[in-house]
């Protein structure tokens, strides 16, 4: 059973439907990939997670239960809309939003003065938000986010304004936050981050879930059983009917790189043997071709258009 369990999850606005009975299970201690094109549904799912929005039908599951008020005051959200206030002070503000969070004065100035070290921020402390940059905000948003140890973190595109190299960092903190137990919500269009980062997604579009699970088992079910073989030889290398056909081969100076199609129910060994058996190749490399995340995306949201 999953942190977060939503259970035919439906909401419409007017004659416009949001959602139409989303159901996903967000596994204890990972990162969940919530993924989709623009306005699929996905903020509104986040939205009712954290009680913001009702939903006209189904159930959110906190824990097994119900979610509840308390449950929320449990979860560290941060939002694709940032919500600073532009005249407030960085400190007081990060202040406000901790003890909103239930931490004591005393603890909040301790952890967040251990945050904003951490990112090199200190002499941020007094200057107004209004002085920041988009990306020097989001840093601030981000530590106020954490700062209360949530035991559940959800993210909606938390990369946002940010250059490579701060980018990097929030994605190392997001997996020291995983290594410390936290779950993580991530709402992201970066297919990269995706495979970096996430142990299951789920894909939403026009309004509903198009396929949810492991991000391997994804990537390899949606495989087309093509694979890359590196070999020497003074031959081009020629396919066996019914076990596999050669898609394209280059040569550099009888150093070929190769892709081949490997017939359904055919094993790596099998196709391994007969190149060998036929003498003309010696391998130096051999790895399945598994399409990326990025690719299996398109291919769900266009075949939906």
């Amino acid at each position: 059973m999953g942190i977060i369990q939503c259970k035919d999850v439906c909401k419409s606005f007017g004659e416009k439907v949001a959602l139409d009975h989303v159901s996903i299970d967000v596994p204890q201690g990972g990162i969940f990939g919530l993924l989709g094109p623009n306005g699929a549904g996905k903020t509104t799912l986040i939205r009712i997670i954290n009680r913001i929005t009702i939903p006209n039908d189904g159930l959110v599951l906190f824990n097994g239960n119900p979610i509840t008020q308390e449950d929320v005051a449990r979860i560290g959200y941060l939002p694709e809309e940032r919500g600073l206030y532009r005249k407030m002070k960085v400190g007081e503000q990060a202040m406000y939003f901790a003890q909103l969070k239930g931490m004591s004065s005393r603890d909040a100035a301790n952890e967040l003065k251990k945050w904003f070290v951490k990112f090199g921020i200190e002499s941020w402390w007094n200057k107004k938000v209004e002085e920041l940059s988009k990306g020097m905000a989001q840093k601030v948003q981000f530590i106020t986010t954490v700062v209360h140890k949530p035991s559940l973190l959800i993210l909606d595109e938390p990369f946002s304004g940010f250059d490579p190299v701060n980018a990097q960092i929030i994605r190392e903190e997001i997996l020291s936050l995983k290594e410390n137990g936290a779950t993580i919500i991530l709402s992201t269009h970066n297919m990269e981050s995706v495979e970096e980062l996430c142990d299951n997604i789920a894909l939403i579009n026009k309004s509903h879930v198009v396929i949810s699970g492991g991000v391997d088992q994804i990537r390899h079910e949606y495989g087309n059983n093509n694979v890359e073989l590196v070999y020497t030889g003074s031959k081009t290398l020629e396919g066996v009917e019914g076990l596999f056909t050669v898609l394209s081969d280059e040569d550099q100076s009888g150093r070929h790189t190769a892709v081949l199609s490997v017939g359904d129910s055919r094993s790596t060994n099998e196709v391994l043997s007969a190149i060998i058996s036929a003498g003309d190749a010696t391998i130096n490399s051999f790895k399945e071709l598994v399409p990326r995340m990025n690719d299996i995306f398109i291919k769900l949201v266009t075949e939906e258009a």
